[in-house]
């Protein structure tokens, strides 16, 4: 068994979609591969086998035309305030955890991790692992399961990833071989420039000078890949950069503090005819929007309150009074609703705070979670979908109401306004079914692709793949996992 772990100079240098290529590049050589994360901090959850694992590698599983499993992120953090966070642990609910806490605490983690690292290994012809935030934050080193600590303890050869598209490249390539633990850095086998924008060639001299003074060398340097924009992003960093797409119809998503799941909207990101608006605090929701969708959070209550602060509910008053269509997913629908109740205290103090009213439905917070995939129908058209669900608590109507969406085991989900145009439901990736996104764009005046989402990624991918065939020395970089000096 072979394994390789990319690890990077910093958070979002572009690991996650170097691994998934990686993966669908080894999986189209023939060999059987396989993604693993030991920790991930990230509210983009993904269903695995009746597990939350991280959105990334539920991705990077796909790469490698493999049903994703918890074992591929043992450890899952889900931050819910500045603070604190819910611990999941081979795809279960473990508790929450402060600052505090997960300083005491992650070492103790490194077992369960290892239990999965040997059930996975076991099934791959070659593990391709992916670090977290950089290993050159030695104020983390102690007890730490996501980067050395993980890589020396499990003997797994590392990758260094650095960003050259953030500048000062050569300084973080150099600086993490600098401040690192001689026996850490003994683990960096090579380096990989990544996101590189113009003639390479410019280059040349930077690259010598890191091999130079790292002695490293250097595994290739990544040209910029429109196609990485379709796949879809773990971290919600990226929504501070994104651009609204272009298009004549605009869907206007507000960013609230917690957002989950945001990926849910990346099929409408690539409609041509739909001008998809992430809207960062401080700024009004746009007055032409034709939908507005309040989406998934990690903490509903809070980013009730955190909406509420924006303008943003009489933002959505206003724009329902003009006749605006408005769709809430999981805590977004739970929002919409007449009240969410939190008897035990599970997003903080108990309490029943007011929801927006737009929707006869009222919500209680439970311990007890629901994590499954699901497939069906929307009610009104018998558009079909294909999603999941990852949700905290129960939403019943309190005056009568129409059910949005009809499960294929024939339960109902969500509710739906008499006139159409307020609904909310509880499923995941609605957007993804083609006839399923059709059957929403038409309704505010839209034509769609007709592209299944995973169609549209799976190509993605191969591209991705072809990708870095052609500018990182592939054949080494698996001289590597095999251990090959």
């Amino acid at each position: 068994m072979a394994a390789v772990m990319l690890q990077g100079t910093g958070s979002d240098v572009g690991k996650s979609v170097l691994v998934a290529g990686l993966c669908r590049a080894f999986a189209n050589r023939g060999l059987t591969v396989r993604p693993f994360k030991p920790q991930n901090m990230s509210n983009n959850a993904a269903v695995a086998a009746g597990g939350e694992i991280g959105r990334a590698q539920a991705l990077q599983a796909m790469a490698c035309r493999t049903p994703p499993t918890t074992d591929m992120n043992p450890v899952l953090i889900k931050p819910q305030s500045d603070t604190g966070a819910q611990l999941v642990i081979h795809g279960q609910v473990a508790g929450t955890l402060d600052a505090g806490d997960y300083r005491r605490r992650k070492d103790a983690w490194l077992a369960a991790v290892l239990q999965s690292w040997h059930r996975l290994r076991a099934q791959a012809d070659l593990v391709i692992v992916e670090g977290a935030g950089s290993p050159a934050e030695t104020n983390l080193r102690a007890g730490d399961i996501a980067n050395m600590g993980f890589s020396r303890a499990a003997n797994v050869p590392v990758v260094l990833v650095g960003d050259i598209d953030r500048g000062g490249v050569i300084a973080s390539l150099v600086g993490t071989q600098a401040v690192l633990d001689p026996a850490d850095a003994a683990m960096i086998r090579g380096f990989v420039i990544n996101k590189f924008r113009g003639d390479i060639r410019l280059f040349d001299d930077g690259y010598a000078e890191i091999a130079r003074r790292t002695g490293w060398p250097g595994l290739g340097i990544v040209p910029w890949l429109a196609a990485a924009r379709q796949l879809p992003a773990e971290d919600a960093v990226v929504l501070d950069t994104a651009a609204a797409s272009p298009g004549a119809i605009t869907i206007a998503v507000p960013m609230l503090s917690r957002i989950a799941n945001f990926d849910d909207f990346d099929p409408l990101r690539h409609e041509p005819g739909v001008r998809l608006v992430m809207v960062p605090p401080g700024t009004p929701l746009p007055a032409d929007a034709a939908l507005i969708i309040l989406p998934g959070t990690k903490a509903t209550i809070a980013d009730l309150d955190f909406l509420r602060r924006q303008g943003w509910d009489i933002d959505i008053a206003a724009h329902v009074r003009r006749g605006g269509a408005l769709l809430g997913i999981c805590g977004g629908y739970q929002m919409l609703g007449a009240t969410i109740s939190d008897p035990d205290g599970i997003e903080g103090p108990a309490r029943e705070v007011a929801g927006l009213g737009h929707l006869p439905v009222a919500t209680v917070l439970t311990a007890d979670k629901r994590v499954v995939e699901t497939t069906g129908t929307r009610i009104a058209d018998g558009a079909p979908f294909i999603g999941y669900e990852i949700h905290a608590g129960r939403t019943v109507p309190c005056a009568p109401v129409q059910p949005l969406l009809r499960l294929a085991d024939g339960q109902i989900d969500g509710a739906i306004s008499t006139d159409g145009r307020i609904a909310g439901c509880y499923v995941h990736r609605l957007f993804d079914h083609p006839a399923q996104r059709a059957a929403w764009l038409a309704q505010i005046g839209s034509g769609s692709d007709g592209v299944a989402q995973a169609d549209r990624v799976d190509r993605a991918l191969d591209m991705l793949a072809d990708h870095l065939e052609t500018h990182v020395a592939v054949d080494r970089l698996l001289a590597i996992a095999r251990d090959e000096r």
